[in-house]
C-alpha cells in the first residue's frame, strides 16, 4: 500500500481540524461511521469532511482499503474525491470533497427542489454509475452495491457526487457478468431482490437499486416505511401505478403542475423498467442515461437556445399560447428562413430539419414550379441531368445520429422506389449507390445518402450527384431532409409498460387462468404446469393449435400472439414442401414460382386480442443465393387491409457513415435502425419483414389477400416461407 503514502495526513491536523471530532462539526452517519466537516489546513485552507471509523458498526480494514483503493484509482465529475487518509493506532479516518448541501435523502421530500433540478441530479448521477459499469477502463466494471438516495452527495452547485464504496467489488471485463456471493449486503427497500434472495450479484444490481432512487426523486418520499417495527417497500406500489398508468397517485403532488408530461412518462417508463423483477428486462446504464437526457430535454424545450432562433424565423410567425400548443405545432413541422428550410422535433424534442431544392441544389437543368403535396412552395422538375447539392444546416440537434436524404419522386406506379442516382461528397472519389428508399405517405420518396453523428448545430455537406439510368423523362426533387435515425428498439423500451412480476400472481389469480385456459384446449398436446409462474411461461413461450398449423403465445403486456404455418396461407400446388428442424411447424414452403406469389388466409379474431391493432409480419429465409431478390418487390393487398406498398426481402446494405472525428465518443451511426419496407434477422435465424397494421376492433374475422410482384429481374425460386405472424402493438 505504499503507493497511496501521497495521501496520509497526520491525526494531528484531523483533531485540529475537526475540533477533536466535536459534536458541533458532526454532519451524518453511515454504516462506516460518523462524519464530520471541518477546514483543512495543509498547503491552503480547505473545507473537507472526514468520515471516522467505528469498528462497532462491523466495518473494518477491508473496507477501509477498498474505499481507499476504489476512490484512488477512480475519477469521474460525480464520483465524491478521496483527498486523504489517517491511520494512527486503531484510528481510520478518510477524508472526502465536501458536499456542502449533503445527500440527496434530504431533499427528496424538499418542495423547493425543481423537477428541472431533479432531472440533472439523477442525470448526472447516472453518468457516474454509467463510468463504474464500463468494463474497458482500466480498473474493469465496478459494481457499488449500496446505491441508494443516502450515498448521492450534493455540492453547492447541486452537483451530485456518488459516495461510499466500501461495499464495492471490482470485476474483470473477460469474466461472467453475474457472481454469487455469500453474504448479501445493502440496503433494505433499495436492494435487487434477486440479490438478496439468492446472492447473485450483477451490474444490473445497481440498475435496481438507482430505479428505486428514481422513483423516490419522483415520488416525493423514501422508498421505505416503518409501522409495526419493521420496514415495508413501497415500490411494489409505485411499480402498480405505473403498470396501471396511475402516475398521478404517486408523483409527488407539490411540483406536479411544473413537470412536462412526456418528460415524467420518460422518467417514470425508465424507472419501472430499472426495477423489474428479471434482471434481463432492466436497462443498461447507457439506455438509462440516454432515457434521462431525453427527458431532461422534453422538461426544458422553453430554455433551448436553437429552439427560439428558429420561432423567430418562422413564417408565417407562429401564434402559441402554452409550451403544449407550440410541441404540437412543432410536431407537426414549420417553415423558417423565408420559407425555404423546413423544421420540426419528433417524440424525444430532437430536431428534423430539410432544406429545399431551390436553396441547396444547382449545377443542372431545371424548371422550377409548385407541387400541392410539396413542404415547399416550390420544388425543382429535372430533366435526366447531373445536379450538386452544397446544404447548410441550422438546427441539427448535437449528439444525434441523423440520416441524409434526397427527397424526390418520379412516376412511381412505373418505376417503383428505384432510385436512378449515384452520388458522393465532393472529397470522396468512388460513388454510391442508395440501397435504402422508403415512400413518404404524400408521395414522396427519401433515398439515404449517408448517417453521421451531430456534434452541434451547424453542419455543411457537398454530395455531386450523377444521374446513371434512365427512367421516367422528368424527376421532381423537393430538397435534402436529415432526420434522427429510429435505433432498433431493445426489449419493451420507450413509452410501454411492461409488466411487473411482483403483481404477477395477482393478475393469474385474478384474469390469466379463465381467460387462456380455452387456449390450452386448442392444444392436441398433453401441457402441463404446477405453478402458476409455469403457466404463465408456458403462454409466453408457446404452443401448437388447430392440428399443428398455428403457434399461439402470449406478450409480455399479457396480448395474444399468433403465427399461421406456410400450409395455411399458400396455394399447395405452386411450393415444395419440406421439415426444416427450425421452424415451429412441420413443413414450410419453398417457392417454386419465378416472379409472383399469392398469400390468401383468413382467421377469426378471437384468436387475437380484442380492441387491439396488430403488425402483420411474413416470416422467412432467403435462398442461398439471393441476388435475383435485391430489386424491390410490389405487394397488392385486399381483404381486412388494403394498400399497394414496395418492400425488400433483403435486408438494406449499409448506407456509408460519415464519421467526425470532433465527436467521436457520440457516434452511434453504425447502430442499427428501423427502415420502413426491409425486413430485419430474428435471432432464430428467420427473416422478419413488416407488412401492414390490422385491428381486431369491430371484426369478427381478419381476411388477406397479397400478390407480390418483382421486376423483371426478380426471381422468387428458392425462397422459403415459415408463415405469418401477428404481433399485438
Amino acid at each position: 500500500m505504499e503507493h497511496f503514502d501521497h495521501l496520509k495526513i497526520r491525526m494531528e491536523d484531523i483533531i485540529s481540524a475537526t475540533g477533536n471530532f466535536s459534536h458541533d462539526r458532526l454532519i451524518g452517519r453511515g454504516g462506516f461511521g460518523p462524519v464530520y466537516k471541518g477546514e483543512l489546513s495543509l498547503s491552503t485552507p480547505t473545507m473537507v469532511a472526514f468520515k471516522r471509523l467505528d469498528r462497532r458498526l462491523g466495518q473494518g480494514n477491508t473496507e477501509f482499503w477498498k474505499e481507499i483503493t476504489m476512490l484512488s484509482e477512480l475519477k469521474h465529475t460525480n464520483l465524491v474525491s478521496l483527498m486523504h487518509f489517517c491511520i494512527q493506532g486503531d484510528e481510520r479516518v478518510l477524508v472526502y470533497e465536501y458536499a456542502s448541501r449533503g445527500s440527496l435523502d434530504r431533499y427528496i421530500s424538499d418542495v423547493s427542489l425543481t423537477w428541472t433540478q431533479r432531472l440533472d441530479i439523477c442525470l448526472q448521477a447516472a453518468r457516474a454509475l454509467k463510468y463504474l459499469h464500463d468494463p474497458k477502463k482500466p480498473q474493469g466494471r465496478v459494481l457499488h452495491r449500496d446505491i441508494k438516495s443516502s450515498n448521492i452527495l450534493l455540492d453547492d452547485k447541486w452537483t451530485p457526487k456518488v459516495s461510499d464504496f466500501g461495499l464495492s467489488k471490482i470485476g474483470v471485463s473477460n469474466q461472467p457478468h453475474t457472481v454469487v456471493v455469500s453474504n448479501p449486503v445493502g440496503t433494505v427497500g433499495y436492494c435487487d431482490p434477486l440479490y438478496w434472495e439468492m446472492g447473485f450479484l450483477s451490474k444490473e444490481s445497481d440498475v435496481y437499486s438507482f430505479g428505486v432512487v428514481l422513483f423516490e426523486v419522483m415520488c416525493g418520499r423514501l422508498c421505505t416505511e416503518y409501522h409495526n417495527d419493521k420496514h415495508t417497500s413501497l415500490v411494489s406500489w409505485w411499480k402498480k401505478c405505473c403498470d396501471e398508468k396511475k402516475l398521478d397517485g404517486i408523483i409527488f403532488q407539490h411540483i406536479k403542475e411544473e413537470i412536462e408530461w412526456d418528460s415524467l412518462i420518460t422518467f417514470s417508463t425508465i424507472a419501472n423498467r430499472c426495477t423489474s423483477r428479471e434482471r434481463k428486462e432492466r436497462p443498461t446504464m447507457d439506455e438509462i442515461v440516454e432515457e434521462l437526457q431525453i427527458a431532461h430535454e422534453q422538461q426544458n424545450i422553453n430554455s433551448n437556445v436553437p429552439l427560439i432562433e428558429m420561432l423567430e424565423r418562422a413564417v408565417p410567425p407562429l401564434s402559441y399560447t402554452s409550451q403544449k400548443e407550440l410541441i404540437s405545432l412543432l410536431s407537426k413541422g414549420i417553415l423558417v428562413d423565408e420559407g425555404k428550410r423546413w423544421v420540426k422535433i419528433n417524440k424525444n424534442k430532437q430536431f428534423h430539419e430539410m432544406i429545399s431544392a431551390a436553396e441547396c441544389i444547382h449545377g443542372g437543368r431545371f424548371i422550377r414550379c409548385s407541387d400541392d403535396y410539396s413542404r415547399f412552395s416550390n420544388i425543382f422538375i429535372s430533366f435526366s441531368s447531373d445536379f450538386k447539392v452544397e446544404v447548410r444546416t441550422r438546427f441539427l440537434s448535437p449528439h444525434v445520429t441523423y440520416t441524409i436524404n434526397l427527397v424526390f419522386k418520379h412516376e412511381i406506379n412505373k418505376y417503383g422506389i428505384y432510385v436512378p442516382f449515384i452520388y458522393k461528397l465532393k472529397e470522396e472519389t468512388h460513388y454510391s449507390k442508395s440501397h435504402i428508399v422508403q415512400l413518404r405517405k404524400d408521395g414522396w420518396l427519401m433515398a439515404e445518402l449517408y448517417r453521421f453523428t451531430s456534434y452541434k448545430e451547424e453542419h455543411e455537406f457537398k454530395i455531386d450527384f450523377l444521374q446513371f439510368a434512365i427512367t421516367s423523362r422528368w424527376r421532381h426533387l423537393e430538397g435534402i431532409e436529415f432526420r434522427p435515425m429510429e435505433h432498433e428498439a431493445r426489449g419493451d423500451r420507450k413509452g410501454k409498460h411492461t409488466r411487473s412480476r411482483s403483481g404477477l400472481d395477482t393478475e393469474l389469480e385474478q384474469k390469466m387462468i379463465l381467460d387462456y385456459m380455452d387456449l390450452i384446449r386448442l392444444s392436441k398436446d398433453n401441457l402441463q404446469w404446477t405453478t402458476k409462474k409455469d403457466f404463465y411461461f408456458l403462454l409466453r413461450k408457446g404452443f401448437l393449435i388447430h392440428e399443428g398449423e398455428k403457434w399461439i403465445s402470449i406478450s409480455k403486456n399479457m396480448k395474444k400472439r399468433l403465427m399461421i404455418s406456410a400450409r395455411s396461407i399458400l396455394i399447395e400446388r405452386d411450393w415444395i414442401w419440406k421439415s426444416l428442424p427450425e421452424s415451429r411447424f412441420q413443413v414450410v414452403a419453398e417457392s417454386i414460382d419465378s416472379h409472383k406469389l399469392t398469400i390468401d388466409f383468413q382467421i377469426k379474431s378471437e384468436l387475437l386480442s380484442l380492441e387491439t391493432s396488430y403488425s402483420c409480419h411474413l416470416i422467412y429465409r432467403l435462398p442461398d443465393q439471393y441476388s435475383l431478390l435485391e430489386d424491390f418487390i410490389t405487394i397488392r393487398s385486399t381483404g381486412s387491409s388494403n394498400y399497394v406498398q414496395s418492400y425488400y426481402l433483403v435486408p438494406a446494405p449499409p448506407t456509408p457513415i460519415f464519421r467526425s472525428m470532433a465527436d467521436e465518443k457520440y457516434d452511434k451511426s453504425s447502430h442499427s435502425h428501423k427502415i420502413k419496407g426491409y425486413p430485419k434477422m430474428r435471432k432464430d435465424g428467420w427473416m422478419d419483414l413488416t407488412l401492414c397494421e390490422v385491428s381486431t376492433k369491430d371484426t369478427q374475422v381478419i381476411k388477406m389477400c397479397l400478390e407480390c410482384r418483382g421486376s423483371k429481374v426478380t426471381q422468387f425460386v428458392g425462397l422459403v416461407i415459415q408463415g405469418i405472424e401477428f404481433k399485438p402493438l
